[in-house]
């Protein structure tokens, strides 16, 4: 892990909140949709945010 500066790892705790919230809400819009597509959509970007999510907690390795 390279060396992190205290202001990395907050703003790194920032993002990843953010991505956390935002993936557990498009996972609630997803299950209330009932158009197939817009449910598909909502799935699509829900794992979008998790994936970004994990890139940033490589990070913290």
């Amino acid at each position: 892990m390279s060396n992190l500066s205290e202001l990395d790892l907050q703003n790194l705790r920032h993002l990843i909140g953010g991505y956390d919230t935002t993936h557990c809400k498009l996972k609630e819009y997803a299950s209330c949709a009932q158009d197939s597509k817009v449910r598909q959509f909502f799935e699509k970007s829900a794992q979008s945010a998790m994936d970004n999510k994990q890139q940033l907690m490589k990070f913290l390795q």
